[in-house]
């Protein structure tokens, strides 16, 4: 029978793996909050252990060093919660399973890990019966995951989509509100501790596309997997692309897209999962998320429009998202009942790229000439696109003068992607074209 006493509360050991920025966080809090954590779990929890591969690393948390220990396995297995922050995919994804053989509840802020592996991680958390969560892999510390696994279980989700890098959102918002080139909003990120050494991750769209993984399995109660995502980055958006989104009533925002979607042939429903730059209008409330900042919103069937904003980053913010989960698990712990980890109730297909419906936004070096215009909008109609809009800008030299081409931008209806694509293929290939200097997708219009 479960002790429920809180008088003398029982204690559960809890091992830490990682003492980063976030675990050295998470660490602090168990140590100072120790009667708090008590009283609202109605079990103690005892940080028994901090694993790291270097005791006298320097760390932002002074902390007790009889704590420290480099014998992760020997930590894991006397543990009751495991709490893993070393993030990577080894050797976490061995001490978590070894977690989970031995009966531990396990929480973890691992996007990577569970991006990659999460499927056979939940089906072996079920088998052994223990919980399994990840609050703090996707927005930091906006409680996101628990809201669309349980008060949302009622309801059916049909759309989410997020600003769930940091990094990139605040380099295109320093991009939006300052003029800067990609590069040097990047160099920016970097100074200000927004962007790791090695960006690659985010700028190029995989940190995001871990999280947009994460958030399609719960939402749509499947098990998605990183290679199931479109991912596309940032790199390629330009200081002009920013200008004319910007002219045009638009922001620019790296999302991470999970919608559900009748399949072209009729054979019922799949959801597609994508990751790529994407104006928005600026009046959508996703384009008043700035900076570093986070937010997701999604789209249910009788909740209508929700929006959950907050820091998706830092070691205090995510740390408040690990302790959540934390205190959630050791409450079941006391009080009974099975592990939980999400909620798989069947198998949508995923479905590719081609098969999302949107709107293309379209950049063009054209010769400056009399019917250009007509071959252009043309060919659009010929592959069953149309023009929403059409602006031009003639070049013109320093002295003033054309000097025989134009910019045009376009923004069409919304059509398949199939479609859109077609259309900017077959653009390359008309001799009035220079070259085709953007393309990227718009939503929320």
């Amino acid at each position: 029978m479960a002790d429920t006493d809180t008088t003398h509360p029982k204690t559960l050991k809890v091992a830490l793996l990682g003492a980063g920025n976030v675990g050295a966080q998470v660490a602090r809090i168990l140590l100072d909050d120790a009667d708090s954590l008590a009283a609202r779990t109605g079990a103690r929890l005892e940080l028994v252990g901090i694993a790291v591969r270097n005791i006298d690393a320097p760390r932002e948390v002074e902390l007790p060093r009889e704590l420290f220990t480099t014998d992760a396995s020997a930590l894991v297995r006397g543990a009751d919660v495991v709490i893993e922050l070393m993030g990577g995919l080894e050797p976490a994804r061995t001490l978590i399973l070894e977690a989970i053989e031995h009966g531990a509840t396990v929480v973890t802020g691992n996007k990577a890990l569970l991006a990659v592996d999460g499927p056979s991680l939940y089906e072996k958390a079920d088998a052994a019966g223990v919980q399994l969560s990840y609050e703090a892999a996707v927005a930091g510390a906006i409680p996101i995951l628990r809201p669309i696994r349980d008060s949302l279980a009622g309801d059916k989700i049909t759309r989410v989509m997020g600003i769930v890098n940091g990094t990139t959102n605040f380099i295109l918002d320093a991009m939006d509100t300052t003029g800067a080139e990609f590069a040097d909003a990047l160099a920016e990120a970097t100074r200000l501790g927004y962007a790791e050494a090695d960006p690659t991750a985010d700028i190029e769209g995989h940190d995001a596309a871990a999280k947009g993984a994460i958030l399609a399995s719960l939402s749509f109660h499947t098990r998605f997997a990183l290679e199931d995502v479109h991912c596309q980055g940032i790199t390629q958006v330009t200081a002009d692309d920013i200008a004319a989104a910007k002219d045009a009533g638009f922001v620019i925002k790296l999302l991470a897209i999970a919608e559900k979607l009748e399949t072209a042939d009729g054979g019922g429903p799949g959801v597609s999962v994508r990751v790529h730059p994407t104006l928005i209008p600026r009046e959508h409330p996703l384009a008043a998320v700035h900076g570093a900042f986070n937010a997701v919103f999604i789209e249910a069937e009788s909740a209508g429009e929700l929006m959950f904003y907050g820091r998706g980053a830092g070691g205090t913010p995510t740390a408040s998202a690990i302790l959540g989960d934390v205190v959630s698990a050791a409450r079941r712990m006391v009080l009974g009942g099975p592990g939980r980890t999400e909620t798989t109730t069947g198998v949508l297909p995923v479905l590719g790229i081609d098969a999302v419906t949107t709107q293309y936004y379209i950049g063009l070096d054209a010769a400056d000439q009399p019917g250009v215009l007509a071959k252009i909008s043309a060919l659009f109609a010929q592959n069953g696109v149309s023009i929403e809009t059409m602006r031009q800008t003639v070049h013109r030299e320093n002295d003033g003068h054309e000097n025989g081409s134009a910019e045009l931008r376009i923004v069409t209806h919304r059509a398949s992607e199939a479609a859109l694509a077609a259309t900017v293929e077959a653009i390359k290939g008309l001799d009035i074209i220079n070259s085709v200097t953007s393309v990227l997708r718009v939503e929320g219009v």
